[in-house]
């Protein structure tokens, strides 16, 4: 009597969480997944592949070539090739990194970018990428460290929106440590970034680094306690979110070439409220996002009135105007 072979853990662990994002999505349809060639995305690739060999639902890796290093086009060629002996189809794209806001923000960027241009030719459902729990709590301790305030402890989000498609993670529940027992389970052999072990960056200084020391001081889960509180603060925001909508509907009215709120309801809601309404309004009005120091200078003129004038900020200008407080365009 045969036996089937068992299927490795780690391979199935991945397999698993794919299946339960796919489950999640609206219908079956073309879907893009990036793939860098690293041990994260090949995983990702090859839970795609056999998830959707099935269904019908054509499935595209999309191997984005920032051009940052001398070997970045065979990198790119080598990911392309793993992706298409999985089954997939691929696509490369190379794009430029301008470097604003930093290497790494301006790669991210970039790369978003590529990928949203190819799941719109497409028509693809979703664009999955191969964040795990490990890029979740190091997301976190970065948030923290530059004062990024709730908004940094809530992380990525599992389901996000790339202009209108959505991005999902579907390994954002598994260390980065199964991703590559699985890779190797299906003799699938990872490029390493050497970015990846690069000091410059904050991110390198906090994986090596800020991580292990806290596990060695602190004790082991770590990580693990970092994604939970991620969790958890998306779901009170996310609470958060519909009070301030429905607060904004009543004290929003149009301006003049922009918007104004009433003075007296914000001053009779909490601060923690008073500010994210603030930061709403501009941010949906002027696509611009304020920083603490702006919130609270915008504030006093509900809370501490004695006549000063106009508030410059990122795309617009905040004025006291009797019981209101108005937003121009600028």
């Amino acid at each position: 009597m045969s036996h089937r072979p068992s299927l490795d853990p780690a391979v199935a662990d991945v397999r698993r969480a794919v299946r339960s994002s796919l489950a999640r999505l609206s219908s079956p349809g073309p879907l893009v997944v990036a793939v860098s060639g690293g041990a994260d995305s090949l995983a990702l690739a090859a839970a795609v592949a056999f998830e959707t060999r099935d269904s019908g639902a054509a499935a595209t890796a999309v191997v984005v070539d920032h051009g940052l290093q001398e070997t970045s086009a065979e990198v790119a060629r080598g990911a392309a090739q793993a992706a298409e002996a999985l089954g997939l189809g691929s696509r490369t794209v190379a794009v430029e990194v301008d470097g604003v806001g930093g290497l790494e923000a301006a790669a991210r960027t970039a790369r978003y970018r590529a990928l949203r241009a190819v799941a719109g030719e497409l028509g693809a459902q979703a664009i999955l990428v191969g964040h795990t729990l490990d890029d979740q709590a190091e997301t976190v301790l970065l948030g923290l460290a530059r004062g990024s305030g709730a908004t940094s402890l809530q992380g990525m989000a599992a389901v996000a929106d790339l202009d209108g498609i959505p991005l999902v993670r579907p390994l954002l529940a598994l260390r980065r440590s199964t991703t590559r027992a699985a890779c190797a389970a299906e003799g699938l052999e990872p490029w390493d970034d050497p970015h990846n072990a690069d000091p410059r960056f904050a991110r390198v200084r906090t994986r090596n680094t800020v991580l292990p020391v806290l596990e060695r001081e602190l004790g082991p889960g770590v990580a693990e306690a970092l994604a939970r509180t991620a969790e958890q603060s998306r779901e009170d925001a996310e609470a958060f979110d519909e009070m301030i909508h429905e607060t904004i509907e009543d004290i929003v009215e149009h301006a003049e070439a922009g918007i104004s709120v009433s003075a007296s309801a914000l001053a009779a809601n909490p601060a923690a409220l008073r500010h994210r309404v603030i930061r709403l309004v501009v941010a949906s009005e002027f696509g611009a996002s304020l920083t603490r120091v702006q919130t609270l200078e915008v504030a006093r003129l509900v809370t501490d009135w004695s006549g000063q004038g106009p508030i410059d900020l990122p795309g617009c200008r905040a004025r006291r105007v009797g019981g209101r407080i108005e937003f121009t365009a600028v």
